[in-house]
């Protein structure tokens, strides 16, 4: 066999293994046999699955449906500074330092959202704004779709706390500051993990 009929073979099976891969990431094994809802509010809806699962067993699958979208903010100064907000999660049962974060309702431009959640946290407002990127929060029992946030040429102003944000506590810090505290585990919010390492390493590249 000649080198360039075996270089074309080599290419031909490098396409045909892009082509079973790429399958395999869009066709879907699950099959869903009915679902029932079990619980809705005005934040989340939770949903039951009667499933045949990708080895052909038969199951249950719980999804978690958040009806507001995931926003959060990194500001950045000029001094490199970014803002921590803290509060207490009563689903942890803990103290939690994090970025600025909210949820937007359906209808409602992300951006708008941002700007709002920022400015009601911390009372900053900034001019410059960029989506960082999109993510899913936890997509093993919910489709929530979160979105990061930078924002930049920051002014400051009064906060506007909501009433189960009374407790909330502001922190100013180097980036460097807040990156160290992820890594040390001091910050366990996963957008808030997630932005501030992705806006290191984008500022380092700089």
């Amino acid at each position: 066999m000649s080198l360039s009929i075996k270089k074309e073979i080599d290419s031909l099976q490098l396409f045909l293994s892009y082509l079973i891969m790429n399958e395999n990431e869009t066709t879907n094994p699950w099959k869903t046999l009915s679902q029932e809802e079990k619980y809705d509010n005005r934040w989340i809806r939770v949903t039951e699955y009667q499933v045949i699962n990708p080895g052909g067993g038969r199951g249950i699958y719980g999804k978690v449906h958040f009806k507001n979208k995931a926003v959060a903010v990194i500001p950045i100064d000029e001094s490199g500074n970014t803002w921590l907000v803290g509060q207490y999660r009563y689903t942890l049962n803990a103290w939690s330092w994090e970025v600025p974060e909210g949820g937007c309702s359906e209808g409602e431009e992300l951006l708008i959202c941002a700007r709002r959640e920022l400015q009601e946290e911390t009372g900053l407002v900034a001019q410059r704004w960029s989506l960082l990127t999109t993510l899913h929060t936890s997509n093993s029992v919910t489709d929530e779709t979160g979105y990061i946030f930078l924002a930049k040429d920051l002014q400051q102003g009064s906060s506007l706390p909501e009433e189960s944000e009374a407790d909330i506590k502001v922190m100013k810090l180097q980036l460097e500051e807040a990156v160290e505290m992820v890594m040390t585990g001091r910050i366990t919010d996963s957008m808030s993990m997630i932005g501030l390492l992705m806006v290191a390493r984008s500022l380092k590249n700089e």
